[in-house]
């Protein structure tokens, strides 16, 4: 998984309220048996217009915002089926971190498996930054997780928190299984103990 430490790009405001995973990721992009295509999947049916042909209405079409790797973000985002293809289809298309006020709880702890950087900032401070960020002239953000801090184009600093076991994933690229293993020899230490001390479970 790939670390995040200090990353910088542009930002992209997606402030409607309760976007789910159904509109991140349309149900039709989830018959492959692998993760591949998911880019093109990402936001489909607001991405695309009917014929195919991409919607130049979409925020993430217009040239100002394309490549866009932050994602300001309306409440409760990521709300309605647990599927993990929506973060995957994110982090495909480039997404390093979404700012909001509230997120889904299986979709954030998704995004934490997957490496994509969820901020939670109160609702003033979202709406205001969302603001800002929809002037192409200041649309890039400076992300530093270890400071957790977000350093707009004038040079205001937004602060945030984060668990601590969360941010430490992060910064060192590790899911679920790479932080356990981080741990390995602990972990057979106690299966060569417990074994000893209980020999009929062998």
């Amino acid at each position: 998984m790939q670390p995040f430490t200090l990353v910088s790009g542009k930002a992209a405001a997606l402030p409607a309220a309760n976007i789910d995973t159904d509109v991140i990721m349309p149900k039709q992009f989830l018959k492959g048996i692998d993760r591949n295509g998911l880019d093109r999947g990402l936001f489909f049916d607001l991405r695309f217009l009917a014929d195919g042909s991409p919607n130049p209405g979409f925020i993430l079409n217009h040239p100002q915002w394309q490549g866009a790797c932050f994602l300001v973000v309306g409440p409760n985002f990521g709300c309605g089926s647990s599927r993990e293809h929506a973060v995957w289809g994110l982090r495909q298309l480039g997404i390093r971190a979404l700012i909001g006020s509230s997120f889904a709880g299986i979709f954030y702890d998704n995004c934490q498996r997957n490496g994509v950087l969820t901020i939670s900032l109160p609702v003033p401070q979202v709406n205001e930054l969302s603001q800002w960020i929809s002037h192409a002239e200041h649309n890039q953000l400076d992300i530093d997780l270890a400071s957790q801090s977000i350093a707009l184009s004038d040079g205001r600093a937004l602060n945030f928190e984060i668990d601590p076991l969360r941010k430490q994933a992060l910064l060192q690229g590790l899911d679920a299984i790479g932080s356990t293993l981080q741990r390995a020899g602990q972990i057979r230490q106690f299966e060569r103990d417990h074994l000893q001390e209980n020999p009929w479970l062998a």
